[in-house]
């Protein structure tokens, strides 16, 4: 565990680097001393957009494997998709029914834990620290530590031009104010006459909004734009 002055230290440390590796290595270091076996930093992609030159860094031992690093990560695993569930640092127990549907936890092994960090502060970028191993128990401080830590990296990855805040599929400025004027309740003409353009440019963004997030109406669409960090309300 590290104290304030430690914490303050790392992050220090973080603001001066002057290369990814050496961010992202101040994160995984301490994600090991806390006894994290796994660990995989990465932004998160758009729906049917491959994660690949999204992942920053990939160390996940497969356990089924006699612990080969795994080389492949899918953008449909349930284990990421977890990560959309919450904004703030979680921790649970992998169970036999969780590595049915997520090869990431298949690979970690039953009865480890998971840490799952979500970075939020790069809107609309969505990014992610995971972590697992037998003994990886976290504090409450330890979790709010490593959220300060892990938002810190990722800034810094992306003043450093490693990451931009765009992903490929994102919703575009337009779309992304029509979906929010929708979320508060506003119709089609309302949202015409508040952006100044006609209806039946409204329901063309909503539609390529719906397509991009792969939602099935427009309800769907508000809800995945919100889950995506698409939009805010």
């Amino acid at each position: 565990m590290f104290d304030q002055t430690e914490l303050k230290s790392k992050l220090r440390a973080i603001s001066e680097s002057t290369a990814a590796h050496h961010v992202l290595d101040i994160v995984e270091s301490n994600l090991r001393r806390m006894g994290a076996t796994h660990v995989l930093i990465t932004g998160l992609p758009m729906p049917n957009r491959p994660i690949d030159s999204l992942v920053q860094r990939f160390r996940w031992p497969d356990q089924r494997n006699d612990g080969i690093e795994s080389t492949s990560l899918s953008a449909n695993d349930s284990a990421l998709m977890l990560g959309l569930a919450s904004d703030r640092a979680m921790t649970w127990t992998i169970s036999a029914g969780d590595m049915e549907h997520s090869d990431l936890l298949a690979a970690a092994g039953e009865g480890s834990q998971i840490v799952v960090i979500p970075v939020t502060e790069l809107y609309p970028f969505q990014a992610f620290v995971y972590a697992s191993g037998p003994a990886l128990q976290p504090t409450k401080w330890e979790l709010s530590a490593l959220e300060v830590l892990s938002s810190a990296a990722f800034s810094r990855l992306r003043d450093l031009g490693v990451i931009s805040g765009q992903r490929p599929g994102a919703l575009s400025t337009r779309e992304r104010k029509v979906l929010e004027l929708t979320a508060f309740g506003k119709t089609a003409g309302e949202i015409a006459e508040v952006l100044d353009i006609s209806q039946r440019t409204v329901h063309a963004h909503l539609q390529n909004a719906s397509v991009k997030l792969n939602a099935s109406n427009k309800t769907h669409t508000v809800v995945e734009a919100l889950r995506y960090g698409q939009i805010r309300v």
